[in-house]
C-alpha cells in the first residue's frame, strides 16, 4: 500500500489551528468551551451513508493530532486505509477533550470525503476493467494543489500510473506516466510520425513510447504508421476520438459509432495484427467511466489500459461526525446512536 507518512502532508498547521479552514461555529464553539473551561469528554462518531472504498485516514489522523492545541488529550480510533465500509458503518471514533479538536471537524471530514471519493471511484472503474490497467489523466481538472492526494487515493483505488510528479509525491518509486501529447503533434505540423521519432530521439528508454493518434482522425493509418516508424520501441497507441467525431474507419452508424468505439478498437488491433505489430498495445480514453468500460468488456473490445480524467472527480462520498457520548454517557441528536465497530484500532 501506497505510504503517506504525517511529514508528506503540507499542512498550514498554524492557520489550522487558528480556525481559517473551519466552518465559523466550530471555532466560536471551541472560544466559548475554554472561557468556560468546561472540557467535555466526548465520542465522536465519524461515518457516511455509502458503500466506498476508505481513503485519507493518516491525513485525517495527521491533521487532529498536528492541529490541536492538546494532541494528547484524546484518542483515534479508525479503519484502516483502503478498507472497504458500509453505509452508516462507523469508520472513525474519536474520545477525549472535545475542546481540543472541536475546531477542526471541517478539515478532516473534507479529507476523508476527497479521499474516499477518489478512492471508490478509481476501485469502480478498476473493478469493471477486470484486471485491465488503469491510469489516472485527472490532473487537469482540478485545482493543481489537489494532486499529491489525489495521486495518493487513486494508487489505494488501484491505478497503474498517475500523470504528474506532484500525483507521486506520496508514493513510493512511483514516476509519472504519459504519453505523446496532441500539442507535440500539432508543433511538428501535426505530424504525428515525426514528433513521435523527435520523443523517441530524445527521451530515456524507460520511458515508455505511447503516442496519441487520433490528430488525423485517422486511427487506423497513424498507428500503423509509427509502427513502422519506431518498431519494436513502440509500447502503446491511444486512441483518444472526440465523442463528437467518427474516425474514417469506422463504417457503423447511430451514436455508439461516435468517438472511440469497439469498432475503431477493433479496427486498430486487426491493423496493428495484420502487420505483425502484436506487441503494440490499445489505450483508450475520452470519456469513460466505470459503466462505459464495462460495456466495452462486455462487447469484447481488444483493447489493453484506459485513461480516465474527469470521471474520477465525479463520485461523492460525504462524511459526517456526530457526538455519541458524552461523560460516558449516551449523547446524541435524535437520529445518530453509538456505533460500535470491532474493526477499528487505535491510529492516534
Amino acid at each position: 500500500m501506497p505510504r503517506s507518512p504525517a511529514g508528506d502532508f503540507s499542512f498550514p498547521i498554524s492557520q489550522i489551528r487558528a480556525g481559517l479552514y473551519s466552518d465559523k461555529y466550530f471555532v466560536r464553539s471551541q472560544t466559548l468551551l475554554k472561557r468556560e473551561n468546561h472540557h467535555p469528554q466526548v465520542v465522536m462518531q465519524v461515518f457516511c451513508k455509502k458503500e466506498a472504498l476508505l481513503c485519507g485516514v493518516k491525513e485525517a489522523v495527521a491533521c487532529l493530532k498536528r492541529g490541536s492545541p492538546a494532541p494528547r488529550s484524546f484518542k483515534i480510533y479508525a479503519l484502516r486505509e483502503g478498507e472497504r465500509i458500509k453505509p452508516w458503518e462507523t469508520v472513525m471514533h474519536i474520545v477525549g477533550d472535545y475542546t481540543a479538536f472541536v475546531h477542526l471537524e471541517t478539515v478532516y471530514l473534507g479529507i476523508l470525503t476527497r479521499r474516499t471519493s477518489v478512492a471508490t471511484a478509481v476501485r469502480r472503474v478498476v473493478e469493471a476493467c477486470g484486471g485491465k490497467p488503469v491510469f489516472f489523466f485527472s490532473a487537469r481538472f482540478d485545482h493543481f494543489l489537489n494532486q499529491a492526494g489525489d495521486g495518493y487515493a487513486a494508487k489505494i483505488g488501484g491505478v497503474r500510473g498517475v500523470s504528474t510528479d506532484a500525483n507521486t509525491r506520496w508514493l513510493r518509486r512511483e514516476e509519472a506516466f504519459g504519453t505523446i501529447p496532441h500539442g507535440l503533434i500539432a508543433a511538428y505540423g501535426g505530424n504525428t510520425v515525426k514528433a513521435s521519432v523527435v520523443f523517441d530521439r530524445y527521451m530515456p528508454q524507460s520511458i515508455k513510447r505511447i503516442v496519441l493518434v487520433d490528430f488525423d482522425n485517422d486511427c487506423v493509418r497513424t498507428s500503423l504508421a509509427v509502427a513502422r516508424a519506431l518498431g519494436r520501441r513502440l509500447w502503446g497507441v491511444r486512441l483518444d476520438t472526440a465523442k463528437e467525431i467518427r474516425d474514417r474507419s469506422v463504417k457503423g452508424r447511430g451514436s455508439e459509432s461516435f468517438g472511440v468505439s469497439p469498432e475503431l478498437v477493433r479496427n486498430v488491433r486487426r491493423a496493428l495484427d495484420q502487420e505483425g505489430y502484436r506487441w503494440v498495445r490499445i489505450i483508450v480514453s475520452g470519456g469513460f467511466d466505470a459503466d462505459r468500460i464495462r460495456e466495452f468488456v462486455r462487447r469484447r473490445a481488444p483493447f489493453d489500459a484506459v485513461g480516465i480524467g474527469s470521471a474520477f472527480f465525479h463520485e461523492r462520498i460525504e462524511f459526517t461526525a456526530d457526538i455519541v457520548k458524552v461523560n460516558d454517557r449516551p449523547c446524541a441528536k435524535v437520529g445518530r446512536r453509538f456505533r460500535g465497530n470491532s474493526r477499528l484500532k487505535r491510529v492516534g
